[in-house]
């Protein structure tokens, strides 16, 4: 009988192994271990490439490096982009205001292959919403060309309105919802949605607080942010 190969996508050493033993001591104790045994290493691979793919989990570096050196070394094209497997950015954003509104500030984390980058700022009065939009804008004007992205956030507000559409139809209507009222932040919508006509972006809802890695730098950086000497004025929040 062949032997088995284990692949483990969420644990305390994320890889390959070739022995139960091995791949056990790598889940046992690891809240939300993620693994699955193959009868072939390609298999393998394959199963962890589609958790990159599609996972709402933070990916290990050391994951992209497996799966792409097992692509390089069996591909028979170009070699293959992995920020993503699909050669997408992985953009990872949070903003809020505390209290709501009050001082507030934004987060971001972008990942290409191995190279990282974190942005921040902090205001003196906004809202929860338009941080999280804000983060969103910054991490997007911050790439220099259009791109791919798969970009992770924790606001329902942000990716309704734009995977169901809303924010286009408030637009076309002169920026009138379907009750005849003037939608909020018109200022950073009219932003994002020039910034989303640039670049190829695949919004993705992460539960907020949840374990997610890149998800709590973010908030990490919020509160950073908020706790700055010298906080930004949001010209376009127009306090009640």
């Amino acid at each position: 009988m062949s032997k088995k190969v284990y692949a483990v996508f969420q644990g305390h050493n994320p890889g390959l192994y070739s022995s139960w033993d091995e791949a056990s001591q790598q889940v046992e104790g690891f809240k939300g271990a993620k693994y699955k045994s193959f009868p072939r290493e390609i298999e393998a691979i394959e199963w962890l490439r589609e958790c990159v793919l599609h996972g709402n989990e933070a990916v290990a570096p050391e994951l992209i490096d497996l799966i792409k050196n097992h692509m390089d070394h069996n591909a028979d094209g170009p070699e293959s982009s992995l920020s993503d497997p699909n050669g997408a950015i992985i953009i990872h954003t949070d903003g809020g205001a505390s209290p709501n509104p009050g001082v507030g500030g934004y987060g971001v984390v972008l990942q290409k292959g191995q190279r990282r980058k974190e942005l921040s700022g902090g205001y003196k009065l906004t809202t929860n919403n338009r941080m999280e939009m804000m983060a969103v804008i910054v991490a997007l004007q911050t790439l220099k060309e259009a791109s791919k992205v798969v970009l992770h956030t924790d606001s329902k507000y942000i990716v309704d309105s734009v995977t169901k559409r809303w924010v286009y139809g408030w637009k076309k209507r002169g920026w009138k919802k379907s009750d005849g009222k003037r939608p909020e932040n018109v200022d950073l919508w009219e932003v994002l949605i020039a910034l989303l006509e640039k670049h190829r972006v695949d919004f993705r809802w992460v539960k907020g607080h949840a374990g997610n890695t890149e998800n709590e730098r973010c908030d990490a950086l919020v509160a950073e942010a908020r706790m700055s000497k010298n906080l930004l004025i949001d010209t376009g929040y127009k306090s009640s």
